[in-house]
C-alpha cells in the first residue's frame, strides 16, 4: 500500500503539487526552510529539494511534517482538504474526561499510543485513492 503510493508519487506534476503545498504551508507558519528542516531531522539542502518537487520525503517525514504543519497527510500528499467536524462520540468524550485524572506518564503513554493510531490511519486514507486507481486501471 504504501509502496504503491510512493511510486505514484514519483511522477513529476505529484512531486512539483507536493513542493509547492510544502512551500505555502511552510510560510504560512512564517517558517524558513531552515527552521523546518530542523523540525523534522533533516538538513536544509533535502527540504529544499522537497520544496523544488525534485524528491519525496520518506513516509516517517511526511507523517512528521503533516503533523507539524497541522494538515492532513491526504492534503499534504494530493491536496485534498477534508473539513473537519465536531466531535459528537459521547462515549470518546467521557473516556477523554476520565483521562484527565490519570497522571501524566499514563496520559503520555496513552496520547502516543492515540498519535501511531492517527499516522496509521492517515497513511492508510492517503494511500487508498491509489489503490482504488490501481485496482481499476
Amino acid at each position: 500500500m504504501v509502496t504503491e503510493l510512493l511510486k505514484i508519487m514519483q511522477g513529476e506534476d505529484i512531486r512539483k503539487a507536493f513542493g509547492l503545498r510544502l512551500k505555502e504551508l511552510r510560510k504560512q507558519k512564517g517558517w524558513t526552510q531552515k527552521e523546518l528542516a530542523k523540525q523534522i531531522d533533516i538538513r536544509f539542502a533535502q527540504l529544499n529539494k522537497y520544496e523544488c518537487g525534485m524528491h519525496i520525503p520518506p513516509i516517517e517525514k511526511l507523517a512528521m511534517l503533516s503533523d507539524i504543519l497541522g494538515v492532513t497527510l491526504d492534503y499534504l500528499i494530493m491536496g485534498n482538504r477534508n473539513q473537519k467536524q465536531p466531535l459528537h462520540n459521547m462515549r470518546l468524550i467521557e473516556r477523554l474526561k476520565e483521562l484527565e485524572g490519570f497522571d501524566s506518564d499514563d496520559q503520555d503513554v496513552i496520547i502516543t499510543m492515540i498519535d501511531a493510531m492517527i499516522i496509521k490511519r492517515r497513511v492508510e486514507g492517503a494511500v487508498a485513492p491509489f489503490d482504488q486507481q490501481h485496482a481499476s486501471g
